[in-house]
């Protein structure tokens, strides 16, 4: 692997310096497939599990794990920017009961989802340049969700695309605000929220 040499500071370096493979010495080939099985696990995936797959030891898989955990969590990431969609979803929770009486009594105990699920909501904003934000909504109110799209997409965006859904009104504030309404359309021209959707499918 080449490295460059900075004029000013004197120091040498690689492409990877900065990032959480500075310094490794184990070939990129494993990392870029413990970043897959890492993100693609349905359930947490143990460090002895990843060392048997990768062929490595465990304290090594350990290694590798905190560091593709840590730039996952890290708050660094830049804003979206560009056409931008945002939505909401509900993931996980039981399976819906066939009784629709019972999902209604499930509904006001639990508090759940759509059709009475107890599923958690999440909601996600995604540029079509190919950046994706998504996490677990405390508040899906017209406040919880500006709140939501001011940390995550830039002011400068081009358009925020979103579904009918009145809780977006607030975004025009603060920056151009594209609207398809699914009860007549799916694309209106530029406007669609595909691409989110697509990103909830996987």
């Amino acid at each position: 692997m080449g490295r460059w040499n900075c004029h000013d500071c004197k120091s040498s370096f690689n492409v990877l310096a900065g990032t959480v493979m500075q310094g490794t010495h184990v070939p990129l080939q494993k990392w870029f497939l413990a970043i897959a099985l890492v993100i693609n696990a349905n359930k947490s995936l143990s460090s002895y599990q990843l060392a048997r797959d990768l062929e490595l030891t465990q304290p090594t898989a350990w290694y590798i794990q905190t560091q593709i955990r840590a730039a996952m969590a890290s708050d660094q990431a830049p804003l979206l920017d560009g056409v931008v969609e945002a939505d909401e979803t509900y993931v996980g929770g039981k399976p819906r009961k066939k009784n629709k009486r019972d999902d209604q009594l499930v509904k006001r105990k639990k508090g759940g989802g759509p059709g009475g699920s107890d599923k958690t909501p999440v909601i996600g904003a995604v540029s079509r340049e190919g950046n994706v934000v998504a996490q677990i909504a405390e508040d899906l109110s017209g406040k919880g969700i500006l709140k939501f799209v001011m940390n995550t997409v830039s002011p400068a965006a081009k358009i925020l695309v979103t579904d009918e859904n009145m809780a977006y009104r607030g975004v025009r504030k603060i920056m151009p605000h594209g609207v398809v309404n699914h009860r007549y359309e799916y694309v209106n021209g530029p406007f669609h929220t595909n691409t989110i959707e697509g990103f909830w499918s996987l």
